[in-house]
């Protein structure tokens, strides 16, 4: 199925139900008050998080969602039905946001979590509540209210422990094969990865951790270069970067430490706050060179960057270390959550 990560999408909740004006009328009872029953509130409109959906390609072909109108009220004073409430499905992991004010409405990130998107119209009241001691017959009743319309965009963010970053064929997809049952395609030219993938690496029966292969970045990714911003917003949620790196390119112009020095630049125009994350450096592709060689380049790099987190050599294809990185990975969860506890 084609992923598809965005989508916008009308909401309309129901509008109130009217009051009524109406008058006792029986035999035995001449000159009967008022008894116009209240109309009924109109239905709400709610989003509701469903672990069995993970794309939003239901929304390309119906974009407008309407809860039901309430009732009219009625003589006797019968109040009218409240509308139906109308509720849409969508991926763990959404986020809403109204497109008039761009203000994030809020997150659905637990399966089964509810958010209201559009109010419901009130009811309008009966003539029965403009009775009083001056005016025995108030002919008068008020109609109920409009329900709230919103345009909101649905934005669909990966939720993984792990996000893996590089530019494209750093070799993100075959490191994620290497550690999960993911299998992401992988291919020798760049932009092969389309569409984020997850991956769950499991250390041991309670251990284990998700992981995020998002597609390559390239400078200006922020200013929408190459796939853009539509996928540096799915590392917004992770907990831990992978900075996967190239040691062997094609390319003998191209030099890793400014490729570093790029995606750092491209994450803190996106969100200054994910500079601040913590993130590892991951040398990939190690089994092109000799092994004195490989060791020599990545102390190299790691010093004209002056890099003082974690830092590892492997080759995914050929899974040499990348066990070890999964490891340091699980320990780093575990005592995150040792702390919190």
């Amino acid at each position: 199925m084609k992923f598809v990560d965005e989508a916008e999408i009308t909401v309309h909740a129901g509008n109130g139900g009217n009051g009524c004006v109406s008058f006792r009328n029986e035999k035995s009872i001449p000159l009967g008050g008022p008894d116009g029953g209240h109309g009924g509130d109109g239905g709400d409109v709610w989003l509701v998080a469903d672990e069995g959906l993970n794309t939003m390609v239901d929304f390309r072909h119906e974009r407008t969602f309407r809860a039901q109108r309430g009732e009219n009220g009625m003589g006797r004073q019968m109040a009218g039905k409240r509308g139906d409430d109308w509720v849409i499905r969508v991926p763990v992991g959404t986020a809403v946001i109204n497109i008039d004010t761009d203000e994030t409405i809020g997150d659905l990130t637990a399966h089964g979590q509810r958010l209201k998107v559009a109010q419901g119209g009130h009811g309008g009241a009966g003539n029965t509540a403009f009775k009083s001691s001056t005016n025995r017959a108030p002919r008068k009743a008020i109609p109920g209210s409009p329900g709230e319309v919103r345009e909101l965009r649905l934005e669909l963010k990966v939720l993984a422990d792990v996000g893996l970053l590089g530019f494209p064929n750093a070799g993100k997809s075959t490191f994620i094969r290497a550690v999960s049952a993911a299998t992401p395609r992988v291919a020798d030219y760049p932009f092969t990865t389309l569409q984020p993938h997850l991956g769950v690496v499991r250390i041991a029966t309670d251990q284990s951790f998700v992981i995020a292969d998002i597609p390559g970045l390239i400078e200006g990714a922020a200013d929408g270069a190459g796939l853009g911003i539509q996928f540096l917003k799915h590392v917004s949620r992770t907990r831990l970067l992978l900075h996967l790196v190239d040691m062997a390119p094609l390319d003998d112009a191209v030099d890793p430490v400014e490729q570093v020095h790029a995606i750092e630049a491209e994450l803190e125009k996106f969100d200054p706050e994910l500079l601040e994350r913590p993130r590892w450096l991951v040398f990939n592709k190690a089994d092109l060179l000799d092994p004195k060689e490989r060791d020599k380049l990545a102390k190299a790099i790691v010093r004209k960057l002056k890099w003082k987190a974690p830092w590892f050599v492997v080759s995914a294809i050929a899974k040499e270390g990348t066990w070890d990185v999964c490891l340091k990975i699980q320990a780093f969860f575990d005592a995150l959550r040792s702390e919190q506890a």
